[in-house]
């Protein structure tokens, strides 16, 4: 039976992307996932359902996911027969970061809770809902993992990432110089090395 890759994008990206990984799965159907999900609890409604309907038939499946759209994945497919991943600077520890956004924005815990939502200066709206969800929903990942990021990453530290790839025992690739979004020819070519390596 064929094999199914799926592409989950991240934030403001889109399913086009997933022709970068055609080539890298030459004997695979490779699909990339048009998701409208902004949270995780939609994630968790959209994602299965999208799941069973494009998995249906094939052998075995493939999932790449990319910054928050592994986020979502985690949150969202961990029940699903999912083969094996490959995440691309995962949002592996939502809370850790939305309250290190409170941080740079110096809004506190009782602040976001009294308010529900505070925009912030470089774009993201902090919610008390979203940061509560994450907390009341702990990720549970028990799909074989290879995860790539970059040193330069801005939202998430190489401790967080060790930690979080020490937790679920996946293999973590780091590209020296590399950014959390890997677009450049060069991070692109380390990532498809990355991808054949694995």
């Amino acid at each position: 039976m064929k094999s199914l890759v799926l592409y989950v994008h991240g934030k403001g990206g889109n399913a086009d992307e997933a022709l970068h990984y055609k080539s890298l799965f030459p004997d695979a159907d490779v699909l990339g996932f048009d998701y409208k999900a902004e949270t995780p609890w939609d994630a968790k409604k959209e994602f299965p359902v999208y799941f069973d309907f494009v998995a249906a038939g094939y052998g075995e499946v493939t999932l790449i996911a990319n910054s928050i759209g592994a986020f979502f994945s985690m949150n969202a497919l961990a029940d699903k027969p999912v083969k094996q991943a490959y995440f691309i600077s995962p949002i592996v520890n939502m809370e850790k970061l939305i309250c290190d956004m409170m941080a740079w924005t110096g809004v506190s815990e009782e602040e976001l809770r009294e308010k529900k939502t505070v925009p912030t200066s470089f774009g993201e709206t902090l919610s008390w809902e979203y940061l509560c969800y994450v907390r009341e929903n702990p990720i549970e990942w028990r799909i074989p993992t290879k995860i790539l990021y970059g040193s330069n990453d801005n939202l998430s530290s190489l401790e967080t990432m060790r930690e979080f790839a020490q937790k679920i025992g996946a293999p973590l690739t780091i590209m020296d110089g590399g950014e959390h979004w890997f677009h450049t020819a060069e991070q692109m070519v380390f990532l498809d090395k990355w991808m054949l390596n694995c």
